[in-house]
């Protein structure tokens, strides 16, 4: 990371988050698109099918308590909260046509629905 990090946001690593060389690339690609100091924000929020659902969003600010996590060339921010729940999880990008798009391989899942999009610890 080659900017200073304000105050009450720290530095990870990816065993927080992992993501894939097909989703840095992406995750670049689509960032080139945002203006400038944008990150991909992963957060987890209550909702789905099963309870808690995956998120991802455009952000160029911080909150307290957020961490930056660089993995594959890319770096993405997670909050506190869901840092808990995506802990040792690894994001997939597929280009394919049926099923593609990010998907998320989370150890912490207990079950989740079948379009991937919501699960439950």
């Amino acid at each position: 990371m080659n900017k200073t990090l304000p105050e009450g946001v720290r530095l990870g690593n990816d065993r927080l988050i992992h993501l894939t060389e097909s989703a840095a690339e992406k995750t670049n690609t689509l960032l080139a698109n945002e203006p400038e100091g944008s990150l991909l924000r992963v957060k987890i929020s209550g909702g789905g099918c099963n309870g808690l659902s995956y998120k991802l969003d455009f952000v160029n600010t911080f909150k307290r308590g957020d961490i930056v996590v660089e993995s594959s060339g890319a770096q993405v921010v997670v909050d506190s909260k869901s840092a808990l729940y995506l802990r040792g999880t690894t994001l997939i990008y597929s280009n394919a046509l049926v099923a593609g798009g990010f998907k998320f391989e989370n150890p912490n899942a207990k079950s989740s629905c079948s379009c991937g999009e919501s699960f439950s610890v």
